[in-house]
């Protein structure tokens, strides 16, 4: 059978063609000549643009039909993973730590010290929350899926001599990117090959391109291309952030326990406790996130590559050159942090475009579907 040779109609769609030979029905027999109003033809059915041939629907957009496991906000604007707890939990433990600074500590240390102090703090807190939101809520660089007529192309150019329900082993191409072979892996979930540097996140279920380092629960959100930079500032400057309220805790405790026991100080200001107790167990952790992120911005590497091994010995193999790398700390830098944001590929706020149509006359010189170039199938535009 030939490619998209059928046509699924809706009830209310107008009847198919009739065959060669069968007899068509006419037009009604005119009515009798006389006085009176002419007859009024039927009116035309509407259809409506989400494809689902059901009259009066208002049309869906992409955000809607949306296959992986995402969150939508604001008519599709504003994206988010499965992982909303963690994300809360997030936004929780900033908060508090930052309010709670504000209300206990600030007003003492700006009395006695400076007034830069809490403006400092308001600057930083306001920087970490506008990156954590832009990483949260942005889209990574997710691939759009390959269509139903693309998969089908492609499926016919791999050799496929199993069963029907046999799933042979994962298939690759190979690339050459800067005299190195990068191998291209199949993705059996959007039925295309995966561009380089791209991997399948399993908790989003995308293809995540343009870079994909990680999925971070702590955000919301996997890290790719589009939003690595936001995700690097808020680390960043969640450092800078918890070290600069642990340093005014330590500050505020030890001038007040000059005037009076360390032990009734304590007691006196149980905020200042609880900020000095989450600051101390989480800096630790954001300081190596921080460090280890600002190793992988300079050698132009990914978390997905580093733990992998891509370009190392780290498996035991041989280590090969990583075929990303500008050989400079200041040009990788640039690289990864400077250049041009690409485009989102899923066009959330997009119309579903209508997936039934009135039958019309098939033409010769139409292309097949499956006669659609690969580049699609590469995060092309669906």
């Amino acid at each position: 059978m030939k490619d998209c040779e059928y046509q699924q109609i809706s009830p209310g769609a107008a009847p198919p063609p009739a065959s060669p030979g069968a007899r068509r029905p006419g037009p009604a027999a005119p009515l009798a000549a006389g006085p009176g109003p002419a007859p009024i033809a039927p009116a035309a059915p509407r259809w409506s643009g989400s494809g689902s041939g059901s009259l009066g629907r208002r049309p869906r957009r992409k955000w809607e039909v949306f296959p992986g496991r995402n969150r939508f906000y604001c008519g599709g604007r504003l994206m988010l993973a499965g992982h909303g707890g963690v994300f809360a939990l997030t936004l929780l433990l900033i908060l508090t730590t930052t309010v709670l600074f504000f209300v206990f500590d600030c007003p003492f240390l700006a009395c006695e010290l400076t007034l830069a102090i809490p403006i400092i703090a308001a600057i930083l807190f306001f920087f970490v929350m506008s990156c954590l939101l832009q990483t949260s809520f942005t889209d990574p660089g997710i691939l759009p899926r390959a269509t139903v007529c693309e998969a089908a192309a492609l499926e016919k150019q791999i050799d496929n001599t199993g069963s029907s329900t046999y799933r042979p082993p994962p298939r690759t191409r190979e690339v050459m990117i800067n005299g190195q072979m990068v191998k291209l892996k199949y993705c059996f979930t959007c039925k295309m090959f995966r561009p380089p540097r791209t991997s399948h996140c399993s908790v989003c279920d995308n293809c995540v391109g343009e870079t994909f380092d990680h999925h971070c629960p702590w955000v919301g959100n996997c890290v790719g291309r589009r939003n690595y930079r936001f995700f690097y500032a808020f680390i960043l400057s969640l450092s800078f952030l918890t070290a600069f309220i642990f340093a005014c805790v330590v500050t505020h405790l030890t001038m007040r326990s000059q005037r009076s026991n360390f032990l009734s100080t304590l007691k006196a200001t149980p905020a200042s406790v609880l900020e000095l107790v989450i600051c101390f167990f989480s800096i630790w952790s954001i300081l190596g996130l921080s460090g280890f992120h600002t190793y992988l911005v300079a050698s132009n590497l990914t978390t997905n590559e580093d733990i992998k091994g891509s370009w190392s010995s780290k498996r035991g193999g041989e280590a090969s050159v990583n075929p990303y790398s500008h050989k400079s700390i200041v040009t990788n830098c640039c690289a990864v942090l400077c250049g041009p944001l690409p485009p989102s590929l899923i066009d959330r706020r997009g119309f579903v475009q209508p997936d039934t149509v009135l039958p019309s006359p098939i033409r010769s010189d139409e292309p097949a579907c499956g006669a659609k170039p690969d580049a699609r199938m590469v995060g092309g535009h669906p």
